[in-house]
């Protein structure tokens, strides 16, 4: 049987769709009276975990889940050993710096040399400011980040940017966009490779159907 971890929060309605669509259903999860973390299809062709979404490529790297729906922002900071298989072009959004809209920093190479800047992506915000040889003091925040140019605490944020408004409305402008990112299929290296339980199949199926949902 083949095991799916999914990510609690924003990706999990358009994840269980996207399941749906391959005759999978995991929908159990969106009930609010649900308190399982393992459902089974009930077809019984497939289980899934509901995980933290930074847990999401911990349980398919360690072969816990063959198949898992993660963000590329984070595949970028943790750099897990699966197979990036699907661009599955939901949950877009983009990992940005961002100051204080009456700062005087008008791009990232103005903001000062050993500064601080507040982030949860702290590998990501360090191999960017490292590839500007900008010397920054990366600090770890994860949750309401925003904080962190407002109270004074840093300079700057890198942080996800989907339409905008939470920076608006917190005094706060983009300055710099890191990458774009997207939710993608991801799968257990060896389970995929080896095929186990008609794997590729159903990689294969949700690649249709993510492209005809995508148009």
């Amino acid at each position: 049987m083949i095991t799916v971890a999914l990510p609690k929060g924003g990706l999990l309605k358009d994840c269980i769709r996207l399941f749906q669509s391959v005759g999978l259903d995991f929908s159990a999860f969106l009930d609010p009276s649900n308190r399982q973390l393992q459902i089974t299809d009930p077809t019984n062709r497939a289980k899934a975990l509901l995980v933290r979404t930074h847990d999401v490529p911990v349980y398919v790297e360690y072969g816990q889940a063959q198949l898992g729906i993660a963000g590329y922002d984070v595949l970028r900071e943790k750099s897990p050993q699966v197979a990036q298989l699907v661009d599955l072009k939901f949950g877009t959004c983009r990992l940005s710096v961002a100051v204080k809209a009456d700062s005087p920093y008008q791009n990232t190479l103005d903001l000062p040399a050993h500064g601080r800047v507040a982030s949860k992506f702290v590998h990501c915000a360090k191999q960017y400011f490292d590839s500007i040889d900008l010397p920054v003091e990366i600090v770890p925040l994860y949750g309401s980040v925003e904080l962190g140019p407002i109270t004074g605490m840093s300079e700057a944020i890198v942080d996800l940017v989907s339409t905008g408004k939470t920076l608006q409305e917190n005094g706060l402008i983009e300055i710099e966009t890191l990458f774009y990112s997207s939710a993608r299929l991801i799968a257990h290296p060896l389970s995929y490779r080896l095929d186990r339980d008609s794997l590729s199949e159903l990689v294969e199926q949700i690649r249709t159907n993510s492209l005809v949902t995508s148009k």
